[in-house]
């Protein structure tokens, strides 16, 4: 069934959601282990499918407390929903295979009808290096290398003509990534966190989603307003280049919406959390400290309230006004339920005031 948008009188500047997501690190910890915490990640997305959440995200992380391989869960996921878009932000490209990431991300966009979304970012943790194996030039170089051979990949390009010298296949045999999802490449985002990221992402001919830490801003510049400035410069160079209305930009933010008391004091506790102890705040039980985040950084802030606060924040914040997707950043260290209340409210109090209309799906 539809549930319709109220009459609207949004901001001239604010753009009406087209999509509405969640972003939720699949975390687990030491007291319930992680089987668990995989079980609960495939029952939020079933539960925000049945929300008319279009579209559910989870972060990579490797070697802690969070969901360090997400295909297979993305494989597994796809087999309880039917129509929520299944998305991973970010993958570093520094520490993947882009041959072997190709093959299963054709795979499971197949086993899940199409339903895939990839973000990818350029950047990287040095402390893995000791692990994944250094390289000669510097991470970021290396990174983009295996992005662009990654999205070669998932394309159908040829990635090698077999020669006479060469054994397993005869010659003349054209070697591309099987199996092959035709549109995947269509679903690859940038996930960016500066101008230099947006501007590489148009140039590759891909999608955008804005992330909850930034840099190289300028000083004084809030998060907003740099936030908006990255989305521009993501249009405006797409413009420039393909002469084609630019994809839909994502922008993920922290937003909680305080329908009784306890909420209020529960959001209020985690947006200062957030504000004293920046990316460390919410860690599930067990989880390894967070490195700091780069000299300069910005983290986005926390738009927690009453309904009508927090529609009256997203409207004035211009980041998210620019945004044609709404992504919400849920607390690493939430529970199941905590995550479906916070789904529930937002998309009940305040999305429809956005532009956002759900499409809410029954299941078989």
């Amino acid at each position: 069934m539809n549930m319709a948008a109220p009459s609207l009188n949004l901001p001239a500047s604010f753009r009406p959601k087209q999509r509405l997501g969640f972003n939720t690190r699949v975390s687990f910890n030491d007291d319930d282990g992680p089987a668990e915490g995989l079980r609960q990640g495939i029952e939020l997305f079933k539960q925000a499918e049945r929300l008319g959440y279009q579209s559910g995200w989870a972060y990579q992380r490797h070697f802690d407390h969070y969901l360090s391989s997400p295909l297979p869960f993305f494989a597994a996921a796809g087999q309880h929903t039917r129509h929520i878009t299944l998305g991973s932000a970010v993958i570093p490209m520094r520490y993947q295979d882009p041959i072997l990431l190709a093959e299963a991300a054709g795979t499971t966009d197949l086993l899940i009808g199409g339903r895939l979304e990839l973000a990818l970012a350029t950047g990287a943790n040095g402390a893995f290096d000791a692990i994944f194996g250094a390289v000669e030039t510097d991470a970021r170089t290396e990174a983009k290398r295996r992005q662009s051979r990654f999205l070669a990949a998932i394309s159908g390009d040829v990635l090698h003509t077999v020669t006479d010298k060469d054994k397993g296949a005869a010659p003349g045999a054209e070697l591309r990534v099987t199996p092959h999802s035709p549109t995947l490449r269509s679903r690859i985002r940038q996930g960016s966190s500066s101008i230099a990221s947006a501007i590489q992402a148009a140039e590759l001919g891909i999608g955008l989603i804005c992330g909850t830490v930034l840099h190289d801003q300028e000083d004084g510049e809030s998060f907003g307003h740099y936030q908006a400035r990255i989305i521009e410069a993501y249009r405006s160079h797409w413009l420039r280049l393909w002469k084609t209305t630019p994809p839909p930009v994502a922008v993920a933010a922290s937003i909680l919406v305080s329908t009784t008391p306890e909420l209020r004091a529960t959001y209020a506790a985690y947006d200062l959390e957030r504000r004293t102890a920046g990316i460390g705040a919410s860690r599930p039980t067990g989880a390894l400290p967070p490195a700091a985040p780069p000299s300069g950084a910005i983290i986005s802030p926390v738009f927690q309230g009453k309904p009508d606060e927090v529609i009256e924040k997203v409207f004035s914040d211009p980041g998210l006004a620019a945004a044609d997707e709404l992504v919400l950043f849920l607390p690493p260290a939430f529970g199941l339920s905590e995550n479906i209340r916070l789904l529930t409210d937002f998309v009940t109090t305040v999305a429809p005031s956005l532009g956002w209309q759900a499409m809410h799906h029954q299941q078989a």
